[in-house]
């Protein structure tokens, strides 16, 4: 059996960077999500595992610093991370269901929490709550929603904290449309994306197809 990769890196036209997992278990584990039948608990259960899965290949690049350590046997030169680490920050409301999972990961991360609306007239987005580590704009700060559908609210969330002076920015999610996709990537080239599967696009309520449905209703079971 050939092996696989945890991720497919894709260059987009933009010069963004966009990164599909391929890893055998995520895999298994959004097949179960997709299907209507999974109960709330699962679902959230599931939600939470994949964003720890994941976490692991989106932190592979944070810095390292060298350090002195003494095993029981003797001094070793070893490694640790460096700098201010990570924040997390959750698109509400279906953002909070990936930040337990990547916290079992990496329990030294800040969570900032990051909320938003459309307006009825404008169409816009607005920011509705925005609260962040006092040091954010020190630290790698990973976007978190479980779908990028039109591409709106994370193009949006994206500007709100770079009008903060946050410039290391990375979007994670587990379902992306095309759509979504083209969107933050023409809005912000500079913003790398995950997500755990490539959709084939939106429907006419701009829903992913085949998508999972509504994620948040489904984490918390308001369906």
């Amino acid at each position: 059996m050939s092996e696989k990769a945890d991720a497919k890196r894709t260059d987009l036209p933009t010069g963004g960077q966009l990164m599909v997992f391929d890893h055998p278990l995520i895999q298994h584990k959004i097949t179960l999500m997709r299907s209507k039948d999974t109960p709330t608990k699962e679902f959230r259960e599931l939600v939470s595992e994949v964003a720890t899965l994941m976490g692991y290949e989106v932190t592979r690049d944070l810095p390292l610093t060298e350090v002195e350590v003494e095993t029981p046997l003797k001094k070793a030169r070893s490694y640790v991370i460096a700098g201010k680490k990570l924040a997390l920050i959750p698109i509400l409301r279906a953002g909070l269901g990936m930040v337990d999972g990547m916290l079992t990961l990496v329990p030294m991360a800040r969570v900032g929490h990051i909320g938003i609306y459309r307006d009825p007239d404008t169409l816009e987005p607005v920011e509705y709550y925005l609260k962040l580590p006092e040091d954010a704009a020190s630290r790698e700060c990973i976007v978190l929603d479980p779908m990028l559908a039109t591409g709106g609210s994370a193009a949006a969330a994206v500007s709100f904290l770079k009008q903060r002076g946050i410039t290391m920015i990375k979007f994670m999610c587990l379902i992306a449309a095309p759509e979504g996709v083209r969107r933050l990537h023409e809005t912000h080239p500079d913003v790398p994306i995950f997500c755990a599967a490539l959709d084939e696009g939106l429907n006419e309520h701009a829903y992913i197809l085949p998508g999972l449905g509504d994620a948040g209703d489904r984490l918390f079971g308001t369906k």
